[in-house]
């Protein structure tokens, strides 16, 4: 025999109306929040890359005598489209934050890290940590020919530092002595425009001469 209180249950179910379903009706949802684009600066804008490489870079620690590890990511040699400077820039790969941060100058060398020709080293005066610092770095590509490129765009870019240098101070001795010699040359001599106002002041004093001459005749 059924259970009467679950043959009512049963009546109850089948009589309750079936839950609608949701439906799509097409109309547009505004979003619960707005966003904005922002601009993001990351500070070369005015410098394009003459190279961008994956890698690992190590800083040497002089109190614990061993490298330690700086970060893995990116590294970009910048040069500045007004200045022609360039700098060695590599950042994190998933924080963004700075590991190396250091002018290519004239006099700096790179060298391969000894028992190891996917890495090599170099000193620096760094500014990663917002002041500069002597560091002595160490990078490791993942390919041998990686660290070549990069051993020789540094090699070249520090080269043509020198030659930039050079070529300002030859500029700017250029400058001086063409100044010198201007100035000597002219020196204890009358310039044109001098000359033509000390004519002009004669041919007035001479008219002034004869219209005096002139006016004593008369009286």
């Amino acid at each position: 025999m059924a259970d009467p209180e679950h043959s009512s249950k049963e009546r109850e179910d089948e009589d309750a109306p079936a839950e609608a379903e949701d439906e799509d009706t097409g109309a547009p949802i505004a979003p619960i929040v707005k966003l904005e684009a922002v601009t993001v600066t990351t500070g070369e804008e005015d410098e394009h890359p003459l190279l961008d490489l994956k890698s690992k870079l190590y800083r040497f620690d002089k109190d614990g005598n061993q490298w330690k590890e700086r970060g893995t990511g990116t590294v970009k040699f910048l040069k500045h489209k007004d200045t022609g400077k360039v700098r060695l820039v590599m950042r994190q790969s998933k924080t963004l934050k700075i590991c190396a941060n250091h002018l290519i100058i004239a006099g700096m060398t790179v060298q391969e890290h000894a028992g190891n020709d996917k890495s090599c080293v170099w000193h620096a005066s760094d500014y990663a940590d917002g002041e500069l610092k002597d560091e002595m770095f160490c990078i490791r590509f993942a390919s041998v020919d990686n660290n070549k490129k990069f051993m020789e765009v540094f090699e070249e870019i520090a080269e043509s530092q020198t030659t930039q240098e050079e070529t300002t101070e030859t500029s700017e001795a250029a400058e001086a002595l063409e100044k010198l010699s201007v100035e000597d040359t002219n020196k204890g001599k009358t310039s044109p425009t001098k000359e033509a106002e000390t004519e002009t002041e004669k041919k007035k004093e001479d008219e002034v001469k004869v219209v005096a001459e002139k006016k004593v005749e008369v009286l």
